[in-house]
């Protein structure tokens, strides 16, 4: 029988170490303010991320383009699934998001978005732009851009390395043996090549992926999506707890104890990860 990594308990219910209190304060509120006024969406908000009051107090966010509405159905994801036509992406949601970073102070931008298989690049085009006009903001900007696997072509991979991001991170999310249920629409491969090719086109650009665990797992999985990372050139991993956005997402397999976390992040410095954040809690903003 193969080890399974955690607590193995099937209950929603968190454990004490997955209760955090909310703290809500003016830089909360001002940031709420200016996306609201302006209708930026963010991933914080529509993927119900357990971290966004503390991100929101550092008036940081991830802005989400290219709508809120996405092609795949990813059985983790709480942003909502359309079939059915969506709008092309608009130059004034990129406008809205500049005067947001503008307004805001910030110096640190992530910006990602659903997936648009219905379009022929994938909106690379729409993301190379937004870093472009970013630029002309502040040439001094941290830009981290957390990009879907555009079905593996080369050349939406290259309008993004092009445009010379900070970051280009790609989230391969889960093991091989998951994919079906976790990302069914998306193939491990293809995204292992994805951060292999990016780092071929720059070797000084920064890649990065996230992993969650809880899904049903093995410990020895975990490792082997790890060491499959690193091999494909990946600088920077974030492994975090999967914590179910609403009822129509998977349900949590596992919560993982911390020292589990500890674990992993033995294994990243093993590996030779240049950074790397693991807890229950982590996101793939949480380092950069």
């Amino acid at each position: 029988m193969k080890q399974k990594i955690g607590s193995n308990l099937r209950s929603e219910r968190f454990p004490y170490w997955l209760r955090k209190s909310i703290r809500y304060d003016g830089a909360i509120a001002e940031i709420k303010a200016v996306l609201h006024e302006l209708e930026v969406d963010t991933v914080c908000m529509s993927a119900r991320c357990p971290n966004i009051y503390e991100c929101f107090s550092k008036k940081k966010c991830t802005f989400l383009i290219m709508g809120n509405l996405c092609t795949r159905a990813c059985g983790f994801c709480g942003i909502e699934n359309y079939r059915g036509p969506l709008k092309s992406p608009s130059i004034k949601e990129l406008l809205y998001i500049r005067e947001a970073v503008k307004k805001l102070g910030m110096h640190h931008v992530i910006m990602t978005s659903v997936t648009r298989d219905d379009l022929n690049d994938g909106g690379a085009s729409h993301f190379a732009l937004g870093v472009s006009m970013l630029r002309e903001l502040d040439d001094c900007l941290y830009i981290e851009l957390l990009v879907p696997d555009f079905r593996g072509r080369k050349e939406s991979i290259e309008k993004i390395v092009f445009v010379k991001p900070d970051i280009f991170s790609h989230n391969i999310e889960t093991v091989p043996r998951l994919y079906s249920k976790v990302r069914p629409h998306a193939d491990y491969m293809r995204s292992l090549e994805l951060l292999r090719y990016a780092k071929e086109l720059d070797g000084n650009l920064i890649t990065k992926s996230g992993l969650m665990v809880g899904l049903g797992e093995d410990r020895h999985e975990v490792y082997s999506v790890m060491a499959d990372l690193k091999k494909s050139g990946c600088d920077m991993i974030t492994i975090g707890q999967y914590l179910r956005p609403d009822s129509s997402c998977l349900e949590v397999k596992e919560f993982l104890h911390p020292e589990e976390f500890l674990v992993f992040s033995g294994w990243a410095k093993d590996l030779g990860f240049k950074k790397f954040s693991c807890n229950p809690f982590v996101r793939s903003s949480n380092v950069n």
